[in-house]
């Protein structure tokens, strides 16, 4: 847990939630809507610590007996969330940690905060049963709706929510976060930065990959072996690739950052703005005898293999078909 202080960008965002401390204008309901990992359960915790630290300033303390609980996270006042079922948040998950609990006055601070994670995961009933509480709260309670989607939430909840969009880091920052903070070497710091696209919990989690090495390696074998590879050949790429399954995003993320090096190098010729400098040799290989067409066409297929294997499509299948679009390329 972290206070304003440590938190990377968003700036607009947590000036606007420091204003409405200091300002006494806090909302009873906000949502925090952006992409997994960007950052918004890090603006949570510091929202929640500041509103019920005991020093009553824009920041957390992190020194008095409120803070310290939060930072223990056994803050009676601030409470989070639980749902059993790992994809549903249901009705009676709202109803018996917010609906049935919000009328309990806070135990020792002067908020009651709710933090609901992964809050595109309430189910219809489960968001109808928590408008009702959205719309009468309680003068001391505050509701926090963490989101990846908050297209996905009820018209009426929208419209009785603070509404806070968080949005991508600027790459520098990311960069020099990573490099005064985890020792990354340059070369690294780059590729993390252009797989994070802004996201800097995802920069991180390279970053400290253990595994980064090896993934990026493999990426790259596949991608420069495909022209010598014969179709009966690539089942063989498929379960190499099937290795990385929890991480297939990040897997395809990579090779799109190569093919965007190709793309660059065609249009400019300009080695420096390369992400994978270490392969300039293999990128302008490439670039000769790729046209921007077929480029273009590799990176829209790779943005379809994601779409399709979120939606559950077959595994294989959906790497097959990548593998030989990029081939035609």
């Amino acid at each position: 847990m972290a206070g304003f202080q440590d938190i990377l960008g968003h700036e607009q965002i947590i000036e606007h939630l420091q204003n409405a401390i200091k300002t006494d204008k806090v909302s009873h309901a906000y949502i925090l809507d952006g992409p997994d990992m960007s950052g918004k359960k890090m603006i949570a915790d510091a929202f929640s610590m500041t509103l019920e630290c005991e020093k009553k300033g824009t920041e957390p303390c992190m020194e008095c007996h409120s803070c310290k609980q939060a930072l223990g996270k056994n803050q009676p006042d601030i409470i989070y969330l639980q749902h059993e079922k790992p994809n549903t948040i249901s009705v009676d998950d709202i109803r018996s940690q917010i609906n049935n609990d919000i009328g309990v006055k806070p135990y020792s601070s002067p908020y009651k905060v709710y933090i609901v994670d992964e809050a595109e995961k309430m189910n219809v009933q489960a968001q109808n049963a928590l408008l009702k509480t959205i719309e009468e709260p309680p003068a001391y309670a505050v509701i926090l709706l963490l989101t990846n989607n908050a297209e996905i939430f009820l018209p009426t909840i929208l419209s009785r929510c603070v509404r806070l969009s968080l949005k991508a880091v600027p790459d520098e920052k990311i960069k020099a976060y990573l490099m005064e903070n985890y020792e990354v070497p340059d070369y690294k710091a780059d590729v993390c930065v252009a797989f994070a696209q802004g996201n800097v919990g995802k920069a991180i989690e390279l970053a400290e990959s253990e595994d980064f090495n090896e993934i990026k390696n493999s990426a790259l074998q596949l991608i420069k072996r495909l022209d010598d590879i014969e179709l009966y050949e690539m089942t063989e790429a498929v379960k190499q690739i099937s290795n990385y399954k929890l991480k297939i995003n990040d897997y395809f993320d990579l090779i799109m950052i190569w093919y965007r090096d190709v793309l660059l190098y065609k249009a400019t010729a300009d080695v420096n703005k390369l992400i994978f400098k270490e392969e300039v040799y293999e990128i302008k290989k490439e670039a000769s005898r790729s046209s921007y067409g077929g480029i273009e066409n590799i990176l829209e297929a790779l943005e379809k293999a994601k779409i399709r294997l979120n939606a559950n499509v077959n595994f294989d299948l959906v790497i097959e078909l990548l593998l030989l679009t990029i081939k035609e390329n």
